[in-house]
């Protein structure tokens, strides 16, 4: 798959998985992807913990469900409709959970590179998954990343350490499609941006005319 197919055709998956288990061969390359990211320093600050085991699912799904409610009761009547509409997981219904991990002590206090912007330690880690994600796609596997959670409960279920901090929560399976648009979008949830509206040159607020034209001309 071309890259930018791979970027186009990516999508936040929750209601289209299949049972079908991923080989472990493709699930080793989609990994290989991610552990080929840029990390500051190369500090390469990542795990991954592969989740198979139903009951521990079935602990993150409960946890999922009770900020879903939470969640609901700060919306109003008329985007609890919308929500109401739209899944926010598939930790069940997927092949496989993966959760990916920030260790931003590793190689020591002094990373190269983090000491004005420590929080590169967690870009790094977003970088990885990033890298995950396309290439995932690349394989026909749907991803879709669950942030109805509390972190350290789920730290506290996956026994990760008090010094590692969870990045993301990730549920991956093959998929009995791709969406043609985001599922957000489909529902009504939200609509994309112009990008033409977003780019800057040289200082906030200011617009080229020509890079804006090329902007709205040109689709990948």
């Amino acid at each position: 798959m071309d890259l930018y197919e791979a970027i186009k055709g990516r999508r936040d998956v929750r209601s289209y998985f299949k049972p079908d288990p991923i080989p472990d061969e493709v699930l080793a390359r989609i990994l290989h992807a991610a552990h080929l990211a840029p990390s500051v320093g190369f500090s390469q600050p990542w795990n991954f913990i592969v989740v198979k085991d139903r009951a521990i699912r079935e602990r993150i799904k409960e946890e999922a469900e009770r900020q879903r409610r939470r969640y609901e009761e700060l919306l109003t009547e008329d985007r609890k409709a919308i929500f109401n509409k739209i899944k926010i997981e598939g930790i069940l219904e997927s092949s496989l959970n993966i959760a990916v991990t920030a260790d931003c002590t590793r190689f020591g206090p002094h990373v190269l590179g983090r000491i004005t912007m420590p929080e590169t330690c967690q870009y790094s880690v977003v970088l990885a998954i990033a890298n995950l994600w396309l290439a995932a796609r690349a394989e026909n596997v749907g991803v879709g990343w669950v942030s109805f959670l509390d972190k350290e409960l789920v730290k506290r279920v996956l026994e990760i350490p008090d010094h590692v901090e969870l990045i993301a929560y990730l549920t991956m399976g093959y998929v009995t499609s791709f969406p043609e648009r985001p599922e957000l979008e489909e529902k009504g949830w939200n609509t994309r941006l112009p990008l033409s509206d977003l780019v800057y040159q040289d200082r906030w607020g200011r617009k080229n005319e020509d890079l804006r034209r090329a902007l709205e001309e040109t689709k990948v």
